[in-house]
């Protein structure tokens, strides 16, 4: 779990330190759920100011829908973070779940 939430504190510093066009989709202010699905754990926070900012971790699946919700395994959160698993891929074969509104998914699009 603490491995999860380092890799979610590393992705948020990433996200900080871009420019260009991942910046600007970064630049959200919408509530985050990243569902842990090998840990059955979730982390909740928020997109905001090109940061992610974790807010709790509780057991299960998310209590509440977030407007940007993620869905993967530990390891999966780790390897995208390390830069050893490519987004785009897992996110076409399934391994992660991304589900947002329409509007924030085209802005999204740009991170991948």
């Amino acid at each position: 779990m603490a491995e999860c939430r380092s890799a979610l504190d590393r992705l948020s510093d990433n996200l900080a330190d871009a420019d260009g066009g991942v910046r600007s989709a970064a630049a959200l202010d919408r509530s985050l759920s990243c569902h842990i699905r090998d840990l059955d754990a979730t982390f909740t926070g928020r997109l905001k100011n090109g940061r992610i900012e974790v807010l709790d971790r509780h057991p299960g699946p998310p209590r509440a829908k977030a407007e940007i919700r993620l869905a993967m395994t530990g390891d999966d959160l780790i390897a995208m973070v390390d830069g050893n698993l490519n987004f785009a891929k897992a996110w076409a074969s399934g391994r992660v779940t991304l589900e947002a509104g329409l509007r924030d998914l085209l802005r999204l699009r740009k991170l991948l």
